[in-house]
């Protein structure tokens, strides 16, 4: 099926992945609720708050921070971003699992604040208003409205492979296999990833997706050192082809050719059936089984990794 995600008004069948619930949803929704919703609101927050790192990591390296779920700190020696940042500890009835790593006052100002779509534990709109962005925020093409009254100086909208710099500083936005509707109805909006790329350094953010065969195109297309891939939320309640599951990310991170993944999307909010600990215990053992465990690096939240 052709991609017309570039063409305004037309949106890609292929990679969306439609909104209707599958047969069985009642039935997955009340396990959701009661084994994951109802024992997660009373449990306590795990994780530390650190200070984050402010000073630069040397040229031809890239800091990498994770904050939590799929929200991280990029810092590059001359630029730095944010993408997807959440600083909530509640979406809905759903509470925060983990501590955000960093305190949201204590993060810098950022050449630019990335967001992948408009879903709400994405586009936190309370985090975005606090952030501080020299060139502004970038959001997937119909998503400008939602973050125009938000303080920042610029709203660049991106379509899938357009590409944004800021000096030494590279944005490229990329396809997934999602869906961007912030409500059932708003349809129109955009999904996808990142690469975001400076001082000889290129970071893939995946945003949300289920696997497809757009990893390898992204591979075929651009080079890509350090891949962050979601990895939780595959049991969906809906039952919808909406996340990977852990052995598909290490596939898709094959198809695109990175040499480091780092998992992200898991342990903060219960969003699927899996127990919490599931997803990192997957990924392991399927890093073990194919022999790359060495190219998988674990975050915790707050402390940054520098490569």
């Amino acid at each position: 099926m052709k991609d017309t995600g570039n063409q305004p008004g037309k949106w890609a069948p292929a990679r969306h992945t439609g909104l209707r619930p599958h047969k069985g949803w009642p039935k997955r929704n009340l396990r959701f609720f009661r084994h994951r919703i109802v024992p997660g609101m009373f449990r306590q927050m795990g994780g530390v708050v650190l200070e984050p790192v402010l000073e630069p990591p040397p040229d031809g390296r890239v800091r990498i921070t994770w904050i939590g779920h799929a929200s991280f700190f990029l810092q590059f020696a001359g630029h730095s971003v944010i993408v997807d940042p959440n600083w909530a500890n509640w979406h809905g009835p759903v509470k925060r699992q983990r501590l955000p790593g960093l305190r949201l006052s204590e993060v810098p100002e950022v050449d630019l604040v990335l967001v992948t779509h408009a879903h709400f534990d994405h586009l936190h709109k309370p985090s975005l208003r606090i952030l501080q962005a020299r060139e502004g925020i970038v959001v997937p093409r119909g998503s400008a409205k939602l973050v125009k009254r938000l303080g920042f100086p610029a709203i660049h909208e991106m379509t899938v492979w357009d590409s944004l710099h800021f000096g030494q500083l590279e944005v490229i936005h990329t396809p997934s296999h999602h869906w961007g509707a912030r409500f059932l109805h708003d349809t129109h909006r955009d999904f996808g990833g990142y690469i975001v790329r400076a001082g000889g350094k290129s970071v893939f953010h995946c945003g949300d997706s289920a696997y497809f065969d757009g990893f390898a195109e992204i591979g075929r297309r651009h080079q890509i050192d350090v891949a962050l891939m979601p990895i939780g939320a595959y049991d969906a309640p809906s039952g919808r082809d909406v996340h990977m599951n852990p052995e598909e990310a290490v596939r898709a991170f094959a198809d695109l050719g990175a040499k480091v993944l780092i998992p992200m999307h898991y342990a903060t909010f219960s969003l699927g059936n899996e127990p919490l600990a599931e997803p990192l215990e997957r990924l392991l053992m399927e890093a073990e089984r194919l022999g790359i465990r060495e190219r998988v690096l674990i975050l915790e939240e707050g402390l940054g990794v520098e490569w």
